[in-house]
């Protein structure tokens, strides 16, 4: 069977020829009802586009991919924000990709970076420890973002930026400990986690043990799987468990303000105060904690500075400019009304 053209294609939807092309390279300005129109158009006539002319129109290519673990938490939305706009301003154009809590998102990026042509990448959240043959699998620069990882010795092509997540929850602990707490619950991330879960978790555990506290596992409550991690439902279900169990506790640190803000919402709701009750405090520094009431005393993450920086470096590496391939900010505590000395 000969194969069809894409002029064929278009003449079979009723369309131009740019618009099967816009469907194809998946552009935003085009009709969601007409691009499936043509994508199941060249499903059924298995037409093949001519990948060696598509590759040489996207050779010059100027797309940034952003990929985000963890899309639904509030955490990341100002620093899509900051990085949309920069961007923008620097005339390339911006894909957003949403990786599931399971996906792996380097095979994600590698086959972005095949399909789209990027000139480089943002990973936002995730990005747990892989492989450096792995790693080497994509050619074009990355960054790291909000996330504390080792950049590989060798990797020109990647920088890392965060906060030092088990510091900032040291300092977090620390300040509850002097506030005159020793029954701490942590609301955390699975055990499997080797993220900011871990690090946030050894914060804990070392400023536990700084101030003579034993380090009690029934203390340490995990994030419901069945539930959308590092939301204010997961932070309420994992409370409403809690307080039903009985287990002694004077405070309650959460390892995201999502779930901090879910834990409250659990604690007024069986008729408990805070803080005459409860203790909460969270992690992030997300506004929504400051207009929560009571006010949630939080770890603020400069997200703003930090997305800013990130597409600094990511361009500098594009232009193969030399970067400081690892940078710490540092984060602040911000206390609200939710906690109280004992």
């Amino acid at each position: 069977m000969e194969q069809i053209t894409i002029k064929e294609v278009a003449k079979l939807c009723g369309v131009g020829v740019s618009t099967v092309s816009r469907a194809i390279n998946n552009h935003p300005d085009i009709n969601e009802e007409t691009k499936q129109m043509i994508m199941d158009t060249i499903k059924k006539y298995n037409y093949v586009p001519n990948n060696s002319a598509r590759n040489l129109k996207r050779s010059d290519s100027r797309t940034i991919a952003v990929l985000v673990k963890g899309i639904s938490n509030p955490f990341f939305s100002t620093m899509i924000q900051v990085l949309e706009k920069e961007v923008k301003n620097k005339k390339y154009s911006l894909v957003l990709q949403h990786v599931e809590e399971n996906e792996d998102e380097i095979e994600l990026a590698i086959q972005l970076e095949k399909e789209k042509k990027l000139k480089g990448i943002v990973f936002l959240g995730g990005f747990c420890s892989h492989k450096e043959e792995k790693l080497e699998q994509l050619t074009v620069p990355y960054v790291i973002s909000t996330v504390n990882t080792q950049v590989q010795k060798g990797m020109e092509r990647c920088a890392a930026i965060s906060i030092d997540d088990e510091a900032e929850s040291y300092r977090m602990v620390d300040y509850l400990c002097r506030c005159g707490h020793r029954k701490i619950v942590i609301l955390t991330a699975s055990e499997d986690d080797a993220s900011i879960g871990k690090f946030r978790l050894a914060g804990y555990e070392r400023a536990l043990r700084d101030h003579g506290i034993l380090y009690d596992e029934s203390l340490v409550i995990r994030m419901k799987k069945e539930i959308q991690t590092y939301t204010i439902e997961n932070g309420y279900q994992m409370t409403r468990e809690l307080l039903d169990s009985g287990i002694d506790f004077s405070c309650i640190y959460a390892i995201a303000d999502t779930l901090a803000i879910g834990a409250c919402k659990a604690i007024l709701d069986s008729g408990k105060r805070i803080p005459e009750d409860y203790s909460v405090a969270g992690f992030d520094g997300l506004e929504i904690a400051s207009f929560y009431h009571p006010s949630v005393t939080t770890i603020r993450q400069p997200r703003e500075k930090m997305a800013e920086e990130t597409i600094q470096i990511l361009f500098d590496l594009i232009k193969k400019k030399p970067v400081k391939q690892k940078q710490i900010f540092e984060a602040q505590l911000v206390e609200g009304q939710s906690t109280r000395k004992i």
